[in-house]
């Protein structure tokens, strides 16, 4: 463990969330994501200093997205990880990419591609709670509902046997700042972090200092609380809907799944908007929508033989007695 003089109230933090949430087992094989930032390295920190009294196995991953401002970024974490003398592994892209979604989707992949390919039961990102904050205000401006507001977890799977893991949740990215200066770690200046084109950089350089100064100083925490609190509100319905989905379905051919709308009229709104979420996302190949929940949604009280087609590939759901009965466009 890190000696007495080096330990801070982050370090305790830390600690007793590990401790609390059981989010790495001890003696672990553990894949750090650095990225060079302050969120990062102050992880890493952390982690490394926690090594000792956890017996983690502890390794740095890094993903090359090729942008021209990272140039040198790589061999910079190459070069902290060996001075921390561990184990160091990287992933370049293999076309550049500007997109925010599609940069991030990328990255998983990539980490959890060396996850697999190393053996590490974990993958451990420095996510914090200002990241929650940002990504609260973002998916309510994109209208994702609950879900989306209860999005970065603690830990959820990543791929087949590998655990993604965000720690940090309660610290803010003031907090990190505040220990990557007196820990005196080499941090890399993002120049996209400061790019107003996107749309994350935007919440976090102008909505929240705002909101902040005019509502409420600690409103950083108290998104972080709400996302909390309706996680485990969306564990629970999640839950519920899908026993109220098996329970709905009928038959499940090839050409032709279908609801039981006797059953699904017993649950409440919510419920039936959930398990039919979830029957959407079994039979058609795209996530669905708003509008093709509500249009199916509407069958389960229509007259007999009443239809919606607003689906992929001329697929349609159509009423037949006590059914609501799903046709891909060949079935029909």
């Amino acid at each position: 463990m890190s000696k007495r003089s080096d330990w801070t109230l982050l370090h305790a933090r830390l600690d007793q969330t590990l401790q609390q949430r059981q989010l790495l087992a001890p003696s672990r094989p553990v894949l750090v994501a650095v990225s060079g930032g302050q969120d990062s390295l102050c992880l890493m920190k952390l982690l490394l200093d926690l090594q000792a009294k956890w017996k983690w196995k502890l390794a740095i991953a890094h993903c090359d997205h090729r942008w021209p401002a990272d140039k040198g970024l790589a061999d910079h974490i190459k070069q902290v990880a060996q001075s921390w003398a561990i184990p160091f592994y990287l992933e370049i892209a293999d076309q550049v990419t500007q997109s925010e979604g599609a940069a991030r989707q990328w990255r998983y992949q990539a980490l959890g591609k060396i996850a697999q390919t190393y053996q590490f039961q974990y993958v451990v990102t420095a996510h914090t709670q200002s990241d929650r904050a940002e990504t609260v205000l973002y998916n309510l401006i994109r209208g994702t509902g609950v879900d989306g507001l209860q999005s970065l977890t603690w830990q959820r799977p990543l791929v087949d046997g590998v655990q993604l893991v965000r720690p940090l949740l309660e610290v803010t990215r003031r907090e990190t700042g505040e220990f990557v200066e007196q820990q005196h770690l080499p941090v890399w200046l993002d120049a996209y972090n400061q790019d107003l084109r996107y749309a994350r950089n935007r919440i976090r350089q102008e909505v929240l200092p705002y909101l902040k100064t005019h509502f409420n100083p600690r409103v950083e925490t108290a998104l972080g609380h709400t996302a909390e609190l309706l996680r485990a509100d969306v564990e629970y319905l999640e839950t519920a809907a899908r026993s109220l989905r098996e329970q709905a379905m009928g038959s499940r051919s090839e050409h032709e799944p279908k609801l039981n709308r006797l059953i699904l009229r017993q649950a409440p709104l919510a419920l039936q908007r959930r398990a039919i979420r979830q029957f959407l996302t079994i039979v058609q190949p795209t996530a669905a929508n708003f509008e093709q929940i509500e249009a199916i949604t509407a069958l389960i009280d229509a007259p007999n033989r009443s239809r919606t087609s607003s689906f992929p590939g001329g697929a349609s759901a159509q009423v037949e007695g006590d059914w609501i009965v799903w046709r891909n466009s060949q079935g029909e």
